[in-house]
């Protein structure tokens, strides 16, 4: 039998190396201090902040394995993340609302990536709508985004995840393997794993879009601390305008970007193909952002046994200031 993971992950790595190879567009001579980013580079979302740091930022910037845990000097969560300390740091708006908790001065810069979620699941299951999921055994990680997700979608048919069985999975690639096993009937994850697992139902899939439901705001963040440096906060706001060009870059033409993610996740470049069009490369601060954090808020509040944050509590967590500073260089340049 054709062992296809294998197939596709030499592929993964000859993309790798070609990228290696490739001159890069010229960036402009380093005249920022170096800076440090952590995110979890196994996602489609953290393109345009490894764009980023490979162009359009005018100095040495390294993109880390990890999340907002190496802003706070938290343990990394296992399988997704690597030690070291962080300038700033990618994550679905679900891990702040988590983490500031205890870190109250994390702060929202802007929002990089939507991610647009689906459940993926097998017909032959006896799935035909979200409400057959009723019983059922669905790969998912339930702290995250993916699991809010898959929540919304459950209470828009009369469920709730009371009614499903929901089996955590690290690494990610072994949903797609369960899905394939039957040992789960459905898989609620972020691209490119969705993908993965739609592939390996063929013609037994049955999918289910989040389109009204919910869209992952996949955020760039920092604390208040790194904010009140000031050479902290000029190469932070320097990489944000770059996030924004690489952004604009990626919506004229992905190829490189598309290249920069298949290396740094290890993809099948077929894999980050097919599953681009799930994401909006947005660059921005939403109008819905806070909106968004205080009904997640509610959910979380109830998972973790404590008291829901107000309103005006969720909203100091978002600092729109650097934003607009970013925007700005474009004009001073």
């Amino acid at each position: 039998m054709i062992d296809w993971r294998k197939i596709r992950l030499v592929g993964a790595l000859l993309a790798a190396g070609t990228l290696a190879a490739c001159a890069s567009v010229p960036r402009t001579p380093a005249s920022e201090p170096p800076i440090s980013i952590y995110g979890n580079k196994q996602t489609l979302e953290i393109a345009p902040v490894l764009l980023a740091a490979d162009r359009f930022y005018p100095g040495s910037a390294t993109v880390h394995m990890g999340s907002i845990a190496n802003l706070v000097g938290a343990p990394p969560v296992q399988g997704f993340g690597n030690e070291g300390s962080a300038d700033l740091a990618t994550n679905a708006e679900t891990q702040i609302l988590r983490y500031s908790v205890q870190h109250p001065d994390l702060r929202i810069l802007m929002t990089v990536t939507e991610g647009n979620y689906r459940i993926v699941a097998r017909r032959s299951a006896g799935i035909g709508s979200v409400a057959d999921l009723k019983g059922k055994k669905i790969a998912t990680i339930p702290q995250t985004s993916s699991g809010y997700f898959l929540k919304l979608a459950l209470e828009q048919a009369g469920l709730s995840f009371d009614d499903i069985v929901a089996v955590p999975m690290v690494p990610l690639s072994g949903m797609t393997a369960a899905l394939a096993n039957r040992e789960v009937d459905a898989v609620v994850i972020w691209e490119p794993e969705s993908e993965n697992a739609a592939q390996v139902l063929g013609d037994d899939l049955i999918e289910f879009g989040g389109q009204g439901i919910y869209r992952e705001l996949f955020n760039l963040n920092t604390t208040a601390g790194n904010l009140a440096d000031p050479i902290q906060r000029a190469k932070i706001v320097r990489f944000m305008r770059a996030i924004i060009d690489a952004s604009g870059s990626i919506r004229g033409d992905p190829t490189d970007a598309k290249r920069l993610v298949v290396a740094a996740g290890s993809f099948d470049p077929q894999d980050v193909e097919d599953s681009w069009k799930h994401h909006s490369w947005i660059a921005t601060i939403p109008d819905d952002l806070l909106d968004v954090m205080v009904k997640e808020e509610q959910w979380l509040a109830v998972r973790d046994n404590r008291t829901a944050r107000t309103r005006a509590e969720l909203a100091a967590l978002i600092d729109q200031a650097p934003y607009e500073e970013a925007l700005a260089l474009k004009a001073a340049e």
